[in-house]
């Protein structure tokens, strides 16, 4: 494989991540009215003129967006031609652009139409499979080069009944950390792990609500992927791609709530802030290639599965 097509695939999957973290920093800066109600112009100039804090991370955030879009674009006409052999590539190409491409319109119509806190929180997930994307299509590219392979994989239906559940659940939870964000409920309960703000046990309002349903699905996927590395280490030892996958996700999301805690501690820290969407970003890229070995994994099934046919010459 072209040593050039695998610098791009890795630059643009680093690209991706600084989108996301762009995305974030947007939010939690509150700089999303940064170019005023003007796309893709900041406050109807070319150049800026009027240089504010917020102007300078939304303008940032925009020029990256931009920038790594038509990295994106390159990569996936360029995997469709060196690699479409492969079942995967052409549908991963298309939907690392056609995502990347959908968050950038609905960032577009919240600046110049507004949106409600519920939509705006779809944002970071639809750029977050985009990322998923142009991870896994960086992956095919190496594994070309026989790296990254799990030719001969066979997953069993338990472990793919988690690998599917946590992958779909984990979305679920991207969705309720980013409606956080966007109602600015980061820091509404000033403790950590209950939110007893007035002695009450119970939330008390709508931003309570939010910010401990956060807390309960950021809870509950701890529980599970630790109960699933506790599988994987028992029974998939001989699995590597599965066994070190799961110790993987039980050491991000670990750090996932840790730093979730670390929010509260720190009074919405930015690095902090920050580095909780970045763990999730990760974790939710290694379901990801979770997912594609479990669609890979009927094949290798079915091919142990089918007789050998013995040629008339062995038969005898």
């Amino acid at each position: 494989m072209k040593r050039s097509l695998k610098w791009l695939a890795v630059l643009t999957t680093i690209g991706m991540l600084f989108v996301l973290l762009g995305g974030a920093l947007v939010t939690k800066t509150d700089s999303g009215m940064g170019c005023g109600k003007s796309w893709p112009l900041c406050n109807g100039e070319f150049v800026p003129t009027n240089i504010t804090p917020e102007l300078v991370i939304e303008l940032a955030h925009r020029l990256v967006s931009g920038s790594v879009g038509i990295m994106v674009l390159i990569l996936s006409i360029w995997t469709w031609k060196a690699i479409g052999h492969i079942r995967e590539t052409k549908f991963l190409a298309v939907l690392s652009f056609f995502f990347l491409l959908l968050q950038a319109l609905i960032g577009a119509a919240a600046v110049v139409w507004g949106q409600s806190d519920f939509v705006l929180a779809l944002h970071f997930g639809i750029s977050l499979i985009s990322f998923a994307a142009v991870l896994l299509l960086t992956m095919l590219i190496f594994e070309v080069d026989k790296k990254f392979q799990a030719e001969k994989l066979v997953i069993d239906n338990r472990m793919r009944f988690h690998i599917i559940g946590l992958s779909i659940y984990s979305y679920l939870v991207v969705y309720t950390g980013a409606l956080v964000r966007h109602m600015n409920a980061s820091l509404v309960c000033k403790d950590w792990p209950l939110c007893t703000n007035g002695g009450s046990f119970l939330p008390t309002n709508i931003y309570e609500w939010v910010q401990m349903g956060h807390r309960a699905a950021a809870g509950f996927i701890f529980i599970w992927i630790a109960y699933v590395t506790y599988i994987a280490i028992k029974h998939y030892r001989h699995e590597r791609v599965l066994y070190w996958g799961w110790i993987i996700s039980f050491i991000l999301v670990s750090l996932q709530v840790a730093a979730g805690a670390m929010v509260i501690f720190t009074r919405l820290n930015l690095y902090v802030a920050l580095s909780h969407a970045f763990f999730i970003s990760v974790l939710f890229g290694v379901f990801s290639y979770f997912i594609l070995l479990v669609s890979r994994s009927k094949k290798n099934a079915a091919r142990a599965e089918k007789p050998v046919e013995l040629s008339p010459v062995t038969a005898k």
